[in-house]
């Protein structure tokens, strides 16, 4: 019996890496945009990041149809429990995104974005029982060896790439037990996120500290644009990963954070130390080693279905 055509020949598969690919590339050019905004505090920004987001993530429902999901998630407490979750995890990773680039420690975003595949192979093994193949845990044991590298190097843990891989990890985790589509839980995520980011940003214009009401109109409208740089990317993803196998999705994903390492290096011009150059060698072997794993895995099923 011959196997059903692979995701990746037909239609759909062929739209979800467009998505997926699209998503990638924003985020690689992110920290262009946080470092426009980077005179503007963190947590400013953060929160006009879920403020301008949630219309976005409501016209994309209308768009769908899919508004009746809402309804329903929001007389379910167990679902909105869930989802206050995963909010509290992306808040807390756009927080220490938003200060990396702006404190300079874009090389350390990507770190943490490198090791975040590595990290859910971790995740996997501990919290839900999977069983890691010999060449996963040799690239988890290398990008282990890359953290020890820079953590001696720095005097103590990279926290930044650390921070970014344990709430991205957390996040993707508690993202596949609720029980929402991905367009719905995103705009339930900044639904619940709404109003102490509100609360936050009037507070800030009613003392005087804010950006939004300071007759800066670049501010205004770079703020405005959070919404758009934010929802965009996560919709087409979120879009494009259930379209497309587990392992394509795995081996695309190295692309942001190789775009932002690039853009660090030569247009940030961040330094880039011996000791630097040594570890992100460890993780770029680790994500070969993982790669090929999961490459070769995806193989030896296919040939096995089509038996």
């Amino acid at each position: 019996m011959s196997a059903e055509p692979a995701p990746e020949n037909d239609k759909s598969a062929r739209r979800g890496f467009v998505f997926a690919v699209s998503a990638y590339f924003l985020w690689g050019f992110l920290p262009f945009y946080m470092k426009a905004v980077a005179h503007i505090p963190s947590l400013e920004v953060v929160a006009h990041r879920v403020i301008w987001s949630l219309p976005v993530a409501g016209v994309v429902l209308l768009w769908l149809g899919r508004t009746g999901d809402i309804k329903v998630a929001l007389r379910t407490p167990r679902t909105l429990a869930m989802v206050a979750l995963t909010a509290a995890m992306i808040t807390a990773n756009w927080c220490v995104y938003v200060w990396a680039i702006a404190a300079d420690r874009a090389l350390e975003t990507a770190l943490g974005y490198y090791i975040n595949p590595l990290f859910s192979v971790f995740l996997g093994a501990v919290l839900l029982g999977e069983r890691p193949t010999r060449a996963q845990l040799v690239a988890i044991a290398l990008a282990a060896l890359a953290v020890a590298v820079l953590t001696w190097e720095n005097g103590g843990l990279p926290w930044v790439a650390v921070a970014l891989t344990f709430t991205w990890g957390f996040y993707a985790l508690l993202k596949k037990t609720v029980p929402v589509g991905p367009s719905q839980g995103f705009f339930l995520e900044v639904l619940i996120l709404a109003v102490p980011a509100l609360g936050y940003i009037v507070w800030l214009e009613a003392t005087g500290a804010g950006h939004f009401g300071d007759q800066s109109v670049s501010d205004i409208w770079l703020l405005m644009s959070s919404g758009l740089v934010t929802a965009i990317p996560l919709i087409l993803y979120a879009n494009g990963a259930k379209l497309l196998r587990l392992s394509t999705i795995a081996i695309m994903q190295y692309l942001a954070p190789t775009m932002i390492f690039l853009v660090a290096v030569f247009v940030f011009h961040e330094p880039f130390s011996t000791e630097k150059g040594i570890a992100f060698a460890l993780i770029w072997a680790a994500l070969a080693v993982y790669s090929w794993s999961m490459l070769s895995g995806g193989r030896s099923a296919a040939a096995t279905v089509s038996r």
